[in-house]
């Protein structure tokens, strides 16, 4: 069944969007425990090709087996599961119609410390397809010397996304030589990558959590001029989403590195309270062991759950 909460989101893409890509769109918001509320929980589990494999999995072994996770995001009742080509193939068949599917296209490796990493493109929208796949994700790197490649890239890779049907998920994470490692973060950065996520074409848009720190002068003064609160989590959560069109774009939260039970239940009360679409949580969820990640992830859907704030526009 519809709500009216999903009905009024498919909306705010209808003019944009074929049937298929509605559709799939549709799959991800009524799957799992928050379906019919508007709000999403997904699993990502990138971390292996971007952090390494003792990084990631080291803590909690069976992670090392891509099929654990599809299990963790099953067992939770996730809305979706995202992860690189290999992963996906290791368990799409046993899994098949068990979770909403996200083919993340893009990585970087971290055995390359430059400045302005390139992510590789590594899968394709033939291989989303053929896996069964609701939707493709893909990174870009706002404040990168090559940044305009990766926006190129994922404009290409959305169009063809779109035109078979398929959702788009943007992870838009700056970094790069155009900014200090403290401006990655930032208020006025964070929102400035949910913009340019919106404006390529994104349905979801994954950001980190925005920290009090402004990056940019011209962007302190406009803030301050309009009297823009930014003292708490919630005040700057809800600035990034409105920054996505008015709110009438998903943006979901990053869980980031792994961190203590009590810290990632307030962070989520915090990024609820600002009006932000749910999480995307990796580390925090599959480098427990399984039982605890299911309640934690339970929990992080309950705040989740019972949290709908408007939005101003």
């Amino acid at each position: 069944m519809t709500t009216d909460r999903v009905r009024e989101i498919l909306s705010w893409y209808v003019s944009s969007s074929s049937p298929g890509t509605l559709t799939n769109l549709h799959r991800i918001l009524s799957h799992g425990r928050l379906g019919g509320t508007g709000k999403l929980v997904v699993l990502p589990v990138d971390q292996g090709f971007e952090h390494g494999p003792a990084r990631s999995f080291a803590v909690n072994p069976a992670g090392y087996d891509p099929r654990y996770h599809f299990q963790l995001a099953v067992d939770a009742g996730c809305s979706a599961y995202a992860a690189p080509l290999g992963f996906l193939e290791a368990g799409a068949a046993e899994f098949a119609g068990q979770v909403p599917l996200i083919l993340k296209c893009n990585s970087s490796d971290s055995l390359y410390s430059g400045a302005d990493p390139v992510p590789a493109v590594t899968a394709s929208v033939a291989d989303a397809l053929r896996l069964g796949c609701v939707a493709v994700g893909f990174s870009i790197y706002p404040g990168s010397a090559a940044r305009n490649t990766m926006y190129e890239e994922l404009r290409e890779l959305a169009a063809s996304a779109k035109a078979a049907g398929l959702v788009v998920v943007v992870w838009s994470y700056p970094r790069g030589s155009g900014l200090s490692k403290e401006g990655q973060t930032a208020v006025d950065v964070v929102a400035y990558a949910a913009q340019i996520a919106a404006q390529l074409g994104a349905h979801v848009i994954k950001v980190k959590p925005p920290t009090a720190s402004i990056e940019k002068d011209a962007a302190r003064a406009a803030l301050e001029a309009a009297g823009v609160p930014l003292d708490t989590l919630a005040d700057r959560v809800r600035h990034v989403v409105q920054s996505a069109f008015g709110g009438r774009r998903i943006v979901i939260f990053s869980g980031g590195a792994a961190k203590g039970t009590e810290q990632v239940l307030e962070e989520n009360r915090q990024t609820a309270l600002g009006g932000g679409f749910g999480t995307i949580m990796g580390r925090n969820s599959f480098q427990r062991p399984h039982d605890e990640a299911v309640r934690l992830l339970h929990d992080v859907m309950d705040i989740h759950a019972r949290t709908w704030p408007p939005i101003s526009g």
